[in-house]
């Protein structure tokens, strides 16, 4: 299969599984801010944020285990890919049993450490418990979820993904419609990913040939996983400093309601990256093949045509939210929650410039010549959580996302590009007209017609963002369908073979 097959069919599953993710999200999260009120759906966020750390303890062996799987399956080492698996497994199996442990001993004290609302005084260790337990179960569960992303089988994830996800929507709406709370959306909610993973484990025994055994588990294999792990979990601690650390800020200093407001400008954000996060996870795999093949022309096409895929989308859902920002938060969750709209820009636009380059930093893992980024996120990420605490007081969440801002807006000007093209040997001049021009030219015209569509009326439903965005979508793909027939050789031969019938047609 072609790189540009096995791309559109690896990235076409992951918007289908994307796509049903945002929609579900998008409805659901008003339908249970509404139903729980402001203190619990801040409980629930703070909580989910806590237990988010306990990903630290992935000790970055998640994408060990994706390069390896792909650099064994491409060198066609089974018995390296059956340690590989076996030995990853025996190692979140332990890591998993502390963890539980952990969460045994500490989820008294969660009301203690934050402002937790008399009303939930109660509820949160619980709360705590269950999603600590869950998360903990989810380590050795989860480890053929990375099996099957370093198969590059991303079909197969998204499909038991979307079944799991429709589920759970489905669970949750029933429950809380029939006045259950937050016990039970906690319930549903951690429980049937788990059942996800378990398909995961039947999936990739029908693709590889997969024998668990602790002869297996292999000390060779621990530390090669640790030594390509550590850096990755140097880089997973900054994330969880850049991204997932304002919960907690705003939990500590002000208030479990007030992260309800921050989450709602973060949540959208989160939104408009999403799609290239979830596009990049194919650069991982296909990188590390083609590091293991030798083969740096590939890797500097999928480094160019890779990161201006990202812009094509990135640069588009930025200027649209820029623009709709404020009618789009009054018609989601309601007119009270439209003072989120600074913290959706002040998290949109660093993270625009960042994940634009989404490309660059799998590639990175790929190659495993990811220690220079993790040392630039480890200072990010320090930097954030400096700002963060030393803003969020005088200024609320506004502050909190500053601190965020600064940092990451930095790093996405003056660290990736330049070491990325370095290392590649890709002049940077060169790199920004190939990868950017484009998409920002594309934009601009969209800019125009959302400015425009403003001035005729100004959205206040859902229909009628649907007709502003509808409109600017037309004009963005009008740009992208002469791209694809003027550019593209698949578009060329279209064009060129289409023109050929109507002259016949004519004569």
């Amino acid at each position: 299969m072609s790189l540009k097959r096995r791309a559109l069919k690896n990235v076409s599953s992951n918007w289908f599984g994307l796509g049903a993710t945002m929609v579900v999200g998008f409805f659901l999260a008003p339908f249970i801010l509404h139903r729980l009120g402001d203190d619990a759906f801040g409980l629930w966020t703070l909580v989910v944020a806590v237990s988010g750390y306990y990903g630290l303890f992935e000790l970055g062996i998640r994408s060990s285990i994706i390069k390896y799987i792909a650099h064994h399956t491409a060198t066609k080492d089974e018995d390296a890919l059956k340690r590989i698996i076996n030995t990853t497994l025996f190692t979140y199996s332990c890591i998993a049993s502390v963890l539980l442990l952990g969460t045994l001993a500490g989820y008294r004290y969660v009301d203690r450490v934050f402002h937790v609302s008399p009303a939930f005084v109660h509820t949160a260790p619980l709360l705590f418990l269950m999603v600590g337990i869950a998360t903990a179960l989810g380590f050795p569960l989860g480890v053929f979820g990375g099996v099957l992303e370093g198969l590059q089988r991303f079909y197969w994830l998204n499909l038991t993904q979307v079944g799991a996800l429709l589920l759970r929507a489905l669970l949750i709406v029933l429950a809380l419609d029939r006045g259950f709370g937050l016990l039970t959306l906690a319930l549903i909610t951690v429980t049937v990913p788990l059942a996800a993973s378990v398909m995961y484990i039947l999936i990739a025994r029908r693709i590889i040939p997969l024998e668990l055994s602790r002869r297996f588990v292999d000390r060779a294999a621990f530390r090669m996983l640790m030594g390509y792990g550590s850096v990755s979990f140097v880089i997973i601690v900054a994330e969880q400093l850049r991204f997932q650390s304002d919960a907690v800020v705003i939990g500590v200093f002000l208030s479990a309601s007030a992260i309800t407001y921050f989450s709602i400008g973060a949540k959208l954000a989160d939104y408009a990256v999403a799609p290239v996060n979830n596009l990049a996870t194919i650069f991982l795999p296909m990188s590390s093949q083609f590091d293991a093949t030798q083969e740096m022309g590939q890797l500097r096409r999928i480094f160019v045509e890779g990161n201006r895929l990202c812009g094509f989308i990135m640069f588009p859902v930025c200027a649209a939210l820029v623009i709709l920002g404020k009618p789009l938060i009054a018609v989601w969750v309601g007119p009270k929650y439209v003072s989120s709209y600074t913290v959706l820009l002040l998290l949109l636009l660093p993270k625009t410039l960042y994940r634009a380059q989404a490309a660059s930093n799998r590639i990175l893992f790929g190659m495993a010549r990811h220690r220079a980024l993790a040392v630039v996120v480890i200072a990010e990420g320090a930097v954030n959580l400096i700002l963060s605490i030393v803003l969020v007081r005088p200024f609320g969440v506004v502050g909190d996302a500053l601190g965020t801002t600064i940092p990451l807006a930095l790093t996405s000007v003056f660290f990736l590009p330049t070491y990325v093209c370095r290392l590649l040997k890709v002049p940077l001049k060169t790199f920004l007209y190939r990868a950017y021009l484009l998409p920002l030219a594309l934009t601009v015209p969209l800019v125009g017609a959302l400015l425009l569509m403003q001035l005729w009326f100004r959205p206040h439903t859902y229909l009628q963002l649907l007709i502003h965005l509808t409109a600017a979508g037309s004009v963005y793909g009008a740009g992208l369908l002469w791209v694809f027939l003027t550019r593209e050789p698949t578009g060329v031969r279209l064009r060129q073979g289409l023109m050929q019938r109507l002259k016949q047609a004519r004569s």
